[in-house]
């Protein structure tokens, strides 16, 4: 028995402290879950096992008489599930992990001032009732889907297992999987899994980008217990399990190119959620205490904003209907009009803000957005008019070269304009030394080359 290590002697006098020597599948079994193990360790149910005496019996008298038993803890007595999928008995033959590097129990924590609309009431009947009810949500990205069930289930104190599905999601990172932890070989549950046991909630997050492995969620998603084939496990799922999702589309495919690598779903899975919510953006009062709550997080004037708030709200509204129609291909979302409101937290100019918050968008889009916002506002939005032209392609670009950098901003080919009483350079020569000229907020303009009177 030279080849026992540490773990393995902790299972086999885990076992002697029953009072018996020979085991089957169902009393091997229970010793294992009273340790606190999700299965028998896998060396013990091999076939090379030294003490294993037929298909599913083992005899570990020879352990008994000759074996030199590890210090261990007093006999074994039943105990409840682990508390922590992070806390592992040093005694123990294999590390019980429920999800790698999760707790298990996982509550969402509270966000101060999340505003409450679209379909949260509904989200939140469902989840307080602990009924088994599928829920599929859908909508454009940017509008609180994941956040709304998430916050549902922390105003009910529910435990949650977010899962962020892709195309290469497969079923070890759903059901679990078999992982070498302190040289021992031991099964680790999934998500799914660990959600179906603890009457949890399991999020499955931008379900259209997975694949046919979603599949092996069949019998869960149908309230059915689902067998493990890697472990011989059949788990049925505790009272208050319940299946969440959500996604950019209905699972029928994308057609606008918004939504790459989104695919047709299974109908029988799509089938097996009886109700799905289409989310939309929140109305222009909801969008506003949205906006409000977050100008007092990030310390920013309510009152003294408020109009740049009603103007971010009828700016994005009207975007969104042109793109309802058509008319555009881009969207500003509710998510978006916070990242706008933060860049204004830190750069203190409205302009700005917005070029911060449209940046990821083509030249012609950002144009058109900045001239749909000057339009609704009154106010000239941009600060810089560089995330909107091509200024190397200006005729001429203006600068704010204060008086103590002339000489250097001549040197680099700037010139004065007497009419205007201002310095400026052409595009050509800013697309040359571009890091320079950054540095006195060009802007584009039209020609003039009147002499630099210094």
């Amino acid at each position: 028995m030279s080849n026992l290590n540490k773990s393995r002697r902790a299972w086999l006098d885990a076992l002697l402290s029953t009072g018996s020597t020979r085991f089957d599948v169902e009393s091997a079994d229970a010793v294992a879950s009273a340790t606190g193990r999700s299965c028998i360790p896998l060396w013990f149910r091999a076939n090379s096992c030294e003490f294993k005496v037929a298909r599913g019996q083992w005899d570990i008298s020879s352990y008994a008489n000759g074996g030199e038993p590890v210090e261990v803890a007093a006999p074994v007595t039943p105990a409840p599930a682990v508390e922590s999928a992070q806390s592992v008995p040093t005694q123990s033959a294999a590390p019980v992990m429920l999800m790698a590097g999760a707790e298990s129990r996982i509550v969402p924590e509270k966000m101060a001032g999340y505003v409450k609309w679209g379909h949260h009431k509904s989200v939140a009947t469902i989840i307080a009732s602990s009924e088994f009810y599928p829920v599929y949500v859908t909508g454009l990205s940017g509008n609180g889907k994941t956040t709304m069930i998430m916050q549902a289930a922390a105003d009910a104190n529910r435990e949650i297992y977010r899962v962020n599905i892709t195309r290469q999601t497969d079923e070890d990172d759903l059901i679990g999987g078999f992982r070498l932890v302190n040289g021992d070989t031991v099964w680790v549950d999934g998500p799914a899994v660990v959600a179906a046991k603890q009457g949890a909630i399991l999020l499955l997050d931008e379900i259209d980008l997975g694949g046919p492995a979603l599949m092996c969620l069949q019998p869960l998603l149908e309230g059915n217990g689902i067998f493990v084939k890697k472990t011989g496990e059949y788990v049925v799922p505790a009272a208050g399990f319940n299946i969440f999702a959500t996604a950019n589309t209905k699972g029928k495919g994308d057609e606008t190119g918004s939504f790459a690598h989104t695919g047709i779903m299974n109908e029988a899975m799509l089938d097996r959620f009886p109700v799905t919510l289409e989310q939309p953006y929140p109305t222009p009062a909801k969008e506003r205490d949205i906006l409000n709550g977050k100008c007092k997080k990030f310390g920013v004037d309510v009152a003294a904003e408020e109009n740049f708030i009603s103007d971010l709200i009828d700016w994005a509204n009207n975007i969104r209907k042109s793109y309802e129609v058509g008319a555009s291909t881009e969207i500003i979302t509710t998510r978006r009009l916070e990242s706008i409101m933060k860049a204004f937290a830190i750069f203190g100019e409205h302009g700005k803000a917005i070029e911060m918050g449209i940046s990821r968008f083509d030249e012609q889009t950002k144009a058109d957005m900045i001239k749909l916002y000057e339009k609704i506002s009154g106010e000239r939005a941009t600060a810089t008019m560089e995330e909107v032209i091509d200024l190397t392609q200006s005729a001429r670009v203006n600068l704010n070269v204060p008086y103590a950098a002339k000489e250097e901003a001549k040197a680099y080919g700037a010139k004065w304009d007497d009419v205007e009483r201002t310095w400026y350079t052409t595009g050509e020569n800013y697309a040359q030394h571009k890091d320079f000229f950054d540095g006195f907020n060009p802007t584009a303009s039209q020609e003039n080359t009147n002499a630099c009177p210094w």
